[in-house]
């Protein structure tokens, strides 16, 4: 059950439509993991610094069971994450920042209970 967010200095206006939708598809393909089990949030027009400058930038947080435990998967995912990131928002890759965070199935509730026993 991937979690996707991403926070970004850009106004509403200038994000693509249907953005959310977009991650979410791109996640589930690069993470091999069913479009119906990734949850996405997008927030817009925040007030960001990125490597000391104010100038447009976004932060992509992306948690996963599984497939973000390694360097190596993380490598991967980087560069897929940052070709769909670059084209969707306009930005250099200079100016976007991805953090992978691993998780254990107990660490999500769902359905009155955690996935450890779904």
């Amino acid at each position: 059950m991937p979690f996707v967010e991403l926070d970004t200095s850009l106004p509403a206006e200038r994000l693509p439509p249907g953005l959310a939708q977009t991650l979410c598809a791109a996640a589930a393909e690069i993470l091999g993991k069913p479009a119906e089990r990734v949850n996405v949030t997008v927030r817009s027009g925040l007030a960001m610094v990125l490597s000391g400058s104010a100038e447009p930038c976004a932060q992509l947080a992306v948690s996963s069971i599984g497939v973000v435990g390694t360097a190596e998967q993380n490598k991967a995912h980087s560069a897929r994450f940052f070709d769909v990131l670059t084209a969707q928002l306009g930005l250099g890759p200079d100016r976007i920042v991805i953090r992978f965070y691993p998780l254990e199935p107990w660490q999500i509730g769902r359905n009155r209970t955690v996935m450890t026993f779904l």
